[in-house]
């Protein structure tokens, strides 16, 4: 059975880097641009891993986080958010709304290959 990883990501720069490794290791990797398609794919067919930049414009990734963990049937979905090593507090924020393991771009960037395949 294929992995699959939605990808809360809106810079361009790490979606392709994201598609890339995906295709690479041979995990399907979807890129919802809304809350609401979002939750529409949790729901009809959860995913192995949320990957977030916690740093995402389209939409605050963090109070959506928030939501995702008060519901019981998605709570359980493992949340990985990557961030601007500057931003301390939004590191802090996200380990206080659930995310189940906060990282720094660099880490993400390097490590990516084994973060998609759940290494």
């Amino acid at each position: 059975m294929t992995r699959k990883i939605i990808a809360l990501v809106d810079d361009m720069f790490f979606a392709s880097k994201i598609r890339a490794t995906a295709e690479a290791v041979g995990v399907d990797v979807s890129f919802p641009r809304t809350k609401d398609v979002v939750l529409e794919k949790l729901r009809s067919s959860p995913p192995d891993l949320i990957v977030a930049d916690l740093q995402n414009q389209r939409f605050d990734v963090i109070e959506f986080a928030g939501t995702l963990k008060a519901e019981v049937d998605l709570r359980k979905i493992p949340m990985l958010g990557f961030f601007s090593h500057v931003e301390v507090e939004v590191q802090r924020e996200a380990t206080a709304v659930g995310f189940d393991r906060v990282i720094p771009r660099s880490l993400f960037a390097r490590d990516l290959a084994s973060i998609l395949k759940g290494d």
